[in-house]
């Protein structure tokens, strides 16, 4: 299993790229082949598809972008022809807000996603996926956490998070966020 991959990329199609490396090209299947830099060097997160007929190399700008299409790939019926262009057409916020808020008709507009694939997208991943939903530094992220695994909402978490002190120590700010969260 490859984790990633730099070199030279040299050929760029509608649905690929070719990294040299080594004096070996690797044709790599990808989402959106334009996002990466033509005759530069590039660097290229890896997933290598392997069937007893086939061997392939998918390739992703982030390790993001790479978690959520091994998410969608183990989906009963997605695979990694059906993923990749779901990544291409939507971001990847907009996929797992559309999974959590159950959004079917967003995750329906992606090429042969039908209504059937989409619940089932639904099922197997709502509350599955890495979630970022409040932007911060690591206090703000960890408050959450600890929040979230007390049982509240997120939306309940934002709503008092605005009224934290964030000079505090993290233990003062659950405290005050307890008592915001219990009024």
């Amino acid at each position: 299993m490859y984790s990633y991959i730099k070199g030279l990329l040299v050929e760029q199609g509608s649905n690929y790229i070719v990294i040299e490396n080594n004096g070996i090209g690797y044709k790599i299947f990808v989402a959106n082949p334009y996002v990466f830099n033509a005759q530069k060097e590039n660097m290229v997160y890896l997933y290598s598809h392997i069937r007893e007929d086939e061997y392939s190399l998918y390739g992703f700008v982030t390790i993001e972008e790479r978690e959520l299409f091994l998410k969608l790939i183990n989906v009963k019926g997605l695979g990694p022809k059906m993923a990749l262009p779901i990544l291409a057409t939507g971001s990847i916020s907009g996929i797992q807000d559309a999974i959590e808020r159950e959004n079917i008709l967003y995750l329906e507009k992606f090429p042969k996603i039908g209504e059937k694939l989409a619940r089932q997208i639904i099922l197997d991943l709502k509350g599955k996926l890495a979630k970022s939903p409040v932007k911060g530094n690591d206090d703000t992220s960890e408050l959450v956490a600890v929040l979230e695994s007390l049982g509240y909402k997120m939306a309940d978490i934002k709503r008092v998070l605005p009224s934290l002190d964030q000079t505090h120590s993290i233990e003062q700010n659950v405290k005050e966020a307890l008592k915001l969260l219990l009024k």
